[in-house]
């Protein structure tokens, strides 16, 4: 009831975001803005809705297997970072210099380059003259970026909470109108449920009424085996003897917690907005909140990209030595999909033409 109280009281609002975002593609669509081409092949990976879709998993996903053969690079705005304009992102970079997403794929990919700009059209070109060799570059979190014109286009979904059945912004999580989905090339449903049957997906796809040019997947998270923050060496299982205490700083962090809570004896959750910086007050609250839980068996349990951010204390929590484990997670698709779906990536740069 609360919820509908809200949506009907916050729909005004939702109308003039929406006409304002209408007007803007309508302008694109009549040529009227312009959408920047480049002669190499660039992939965007976004969603309609404000996060929560699972988008940085898919984005590595891409990386790992583009880095086998191109030379691939990441590009993207760099939410929260405190240094402005074009950075090439290095290894020393902080989550609070240049966002905590970037700084991810920086230090899990070190060989690839990573960029951040305000300016994507202008980073383009920047990227190429540091690396001339550049044979394809992701884009992240960039569909309603409509800037530059992407030769792919992959939305993604979350299955759970698609965006059509969500609304507008602010009475829902919608950055566009849902009739955006038409500009995209490949849809992912993402963090579907472990299992899926054949009748899921037909209805999921009823509902989702793609073109006949639009390839679909559904893809699920696969957890790996937590490492310690500060020790990737070393490693720990999770079993039901484990209590656990989860410091999240994600949208929409159920599918975790879903999770943690099959494997484990119990899971408490400190949960924050999406991109929080935590704060030295946070660091206390951490430590508190550890120190109370019952039993002889307890951890700390955080995302990759939590895991960024949380670095910035690294003096406090190895003070206090509270063990912090990164819980790493991929991405799988159903239905033996996986190599469809890199075939699909693949035909488009072997198809790719300027």
């Amino acid at each position: 009831m609360y919820e509908l109280i809200r949506k009907i009281f916050l729909s005004p609002l939702a109308l003039l975001y929406g006409i304002s975002v209408y007007l803007r593609n309508r302008l694109y669509h009549y040529g009227l803005l312009q959408s920047a081409k480049f002669d190499l092949p660039i992939i965007s990976v976004g969603n309609l809705t404000v996060g929560g879709t699972g988008k940085t998993p898919h984005v590595e996903f891409l990386i790992r297997h583009l880095r086998k053969y191109l030379k691939v690079a990441t590009l993207s705005r760099g939410y929260k970072r405190s240094l402005p304009g074009f950075i090439a992102v290095h290894p020393q970079h902080t989550a609070r210099q240049v966002g905590d997403e970037p700084i991810q794929f920086k230090r899990k990919f070190p060989d690839i380059m990573v960029a951040v700009s305000e300016d994507r059209v202008f980073a383009i070109p920047k990227m190429l003259m540091i690396d001339d060799q550049l044979k394809v570059v992701v884009l992240d979190d960039a569909f309603q970026h409509r800037a530059i014109s992407p030769g792919l286009n992959i939305l993604l979904t979350e299955f759970s909470y698609p965006f059509f059945k969500d609304y507008l912004l602010p009475a829902g999580r919608l950055r566009e109108h849902r009739s955006g989905v038409s500009r995209a090339d490949m849809i992912i449903a993402t963090k579907c449920p472990l299992k899926l049957s054949e009748d899921d997906r037909k209805t999921f796809l009823k509902q989702l009424k793609p073109t006949r040019n639009q390839s679909v997947f559904f893809s699920y998270f696969m957890y790996g085996t937590p490492y310690h923050l500060f020790d990737g060496n070393n490693r720990l299982s999770l079993d039901k003897q484990t209590d656990v205490l989860l410091i999240s700083a994600i949208a929409r962090p159920e599918y975790l917690v879903d999770y943690l809570e099959i494997e484990t004896k119990s899971v408490l959750n400190i949960e924050f907005e999406d991109h929080h910086l935590f704060t030295k007050p946070d660091m206390g609250r951490l430590q508190n909140t550890f120190s109370e839980m019952d039993g002889s068996n307890k951890i700390i349990i955080t995302t990759e990209k939590d895991a960024v951010r949380l670095y910035l204390h690294q003096e406090f929590l190895l003070q206090y030595q509270l063990p912090i484990y990164v819980l790493p997670v991929e991405v799988v698709f159903h239905f033996n999909e996986d190599q469809k779906f890199k075939k699909t990536i693949e035909e488009f740069l072997l198809g790719f033409k300027v």
